[in-house]
This record gives structure tokens, C-alpha cells and sequence, in this order.
């Protein structure tokens, strides 16, 4: 049986790592590579990282974060691929297959598809043909609408009509690998998982799902992976502020007999 995976979502914004709260509110909270060398060393199954710089600026001229300034995504890209010793996952503002050439040229193994492959679609087929599926990854950010989970793109803002189950199997159907699946209602907001629609959505899909958005606690990941067949679990802001959060939760998984790395 394939082992579930425990996966750190990291955002960057403007060269820092943030703390995102329904994807609207950020709060700079640390150094985008050193991040990266600290989950190295809790030995993390992967890394996801998601730039929401809205107007793409990396030099930060300042000094006092203590943080060095880099002037375009493939220059972090490339800095944290020195540090990372696990499987990189980088998303964010990618529009075309020079976009993710950039990105697997600078040290990512795979990256992650939201609004350019909506606006796209052909995008996914491009991806997949060249760097295998393993590679594409399609981000699913979603809120509830009248019952429903339905797609949102354009950092959360935009709803596309399109249902979240009709989204992923199209997604499937291109050549995508993988879903990482984000509620936004939930994002931040450390009220758990959504795990009806999180259960329903690896139900319609034969790709691995990674799930995101709600922990608040160990138990929240305790309690998507025995209420759903999830593929892998991930989160950003209870790694960030939590003490040995990575390998707490990776022993508490296991000790409740649940098969993860």
C-alpha cells in the first residue's frame, strides 16, 4: 500500500514566507530559504510552495528581516533547491510552458497549475507531454456556494461557475498527475478540514488528492485521514508557529495506526 504523505505549504509574497488567512489577509513571518532548511531538517516528505505575489517584485531593499533580496522567482527557486533535499512542488503566476520550464530548469520537481490552466487548459496536456504527469499539478481552490464546492481562480477571487468534481475530472482527463485540493472558507482559519468535500472529491477522481486548508491541531490530520482516503495532508501556518509541529504530527499519525511515511 502507498504511504500517505505530510505535506508544508509555504506562501511567498514579495520574497517573505506569509501566513495566509482567507487568502486575503498576509503577515510576513520569515525568511523564504531559511524556511526551506528548516523543514529540511524535520526530514519532510515534500515541500509545496505558492508565489501570491500579485505585481512580482522580489527586491525588497531593506535589510532589517535580516533577509537577502532576490530579483525574480527563479533566483528563490533556485536558492531553495540548494537547501531542499525532498520532492519541491513551486506554483504561482505560471501562464505558459516556458513559465514551467523556468521553474523544473531551476530546481522544482513539479509545479502547480490554478489560473493559468483554467484560462488554459491546454496547458495541462503541454506539462504532461513534456515532463510527465508526475510533474502537473492542478491547485483546486474552492469555497462553498449554496451548498456546492465550486472552483475559484485569480487568488481566490473569481468564481468560475465550474463545480470542484466537474474541474479535477477534466484536470484528469488532460493529463494531470495530481490535485491539491485548497478550501478557501478555511484557509487560516484553523477550524479543521472540509471532509465531505474532501472525501467526496477523492471519490471522483482516480488522481492522488493532497488536501488543504483548516488545521488547527494534529488531530485535524488525524481526523481527515481516517474520515477520507486523502493521498497526502497539507498545511502552512501550524508548521510556521508551532514547535516541532512536522514530526509531532508524523508520530501522532502513526501511533494511531495510520500508514503515512
Amino acid at each position: 500500500m502507498i504511504k500517505r504523505r505530510l505535506i508544508p505549504v509555504l506562501y511567498i509574497k514579495n520574497g517573505f514566507i506569509v501566513r495566509s488567512e482567507g487568502f486575503s489577509y498576509h503577515h510576513n513571518i520569515g525568511n523564504v530559504i531559511a524556511e526551506a532548511g528548516r523543514y529540511n531538517g524535520w526530514d519532510v516528505d515534500e515541500l509545496i510552495y505558492i508565489d501570491i505575489s500579485r505585481e512580482k517584485n522580489y527586491d525588497l531593499r531593506r535589510d532589517d528581516y535580516n533577509v537577502n533580496s532576490y530579483n525574480s522567482i527563479g533566483a528563490i527557486i533556485s536558492e531553495i533547491s540548494k537547501v531542499c533535499f525532498m520532492p519541491l512542488t513551486f506554483g504561482g503566476g505560471i501562464r505558459t510552458i516556458d513559465d514551467v520550464s523556468f521553474r523544473i530548469q531551476n530546481g522544482a520537481d513539479k509545479v502547480t497549475l490554478n489560473t493559468g490552466a483554467f484560462e488554459n487548459p491546454k496547458l495541462i496536456t503541454q506539462v504532461a507531454e513534456k515532463y510527465g504527469s508526475q510533474a502537473m499539478v492542478i491547485s483546486v481552490d474552492y469555497k462553498i456556494i449554496d451548498g456546492k464546492p465550486v472552483v475559484f481562480t485569480d487568488f481566490g477571487q473569481k468564481n468560475t461557475g465550474k463545480l470542484v468534481y466537474d474541474w479535477t475530472k477534466e484536470c484528469e482527463n488532460l493529463g494531470a498527475g495530481e490535485i491539491f485540493l485548497n478550501s478557501v472558507d478555511r484557509d487560516g482559519k484553523a477550524n479543521g478540514y472540509d471532509t465531505e468535500t474532501i472525501g467526496k472529491v477523492v471519490a471522483s477522481t482516480k488522481l492522488p488528492v493532497v488536501a488543504c486548508g483548516g488545521a488547527g491541531s494534529p488531530e485535524d490530520f488525524v481526523d481527515l485521514a481516517k474520515k477520507t482516503n486523502v493521498s497526502a495532508i497539507a498545511a502552512g501556518n501550524i508548521f510556521h508557529f508551532t514547535e516541532l509541529s512536522y514530526p509531532n504530527a508524523k508520530i501522532l499519525l502513526k501511533k494511531e495506526g495510520l500508514n503515512f511515511r
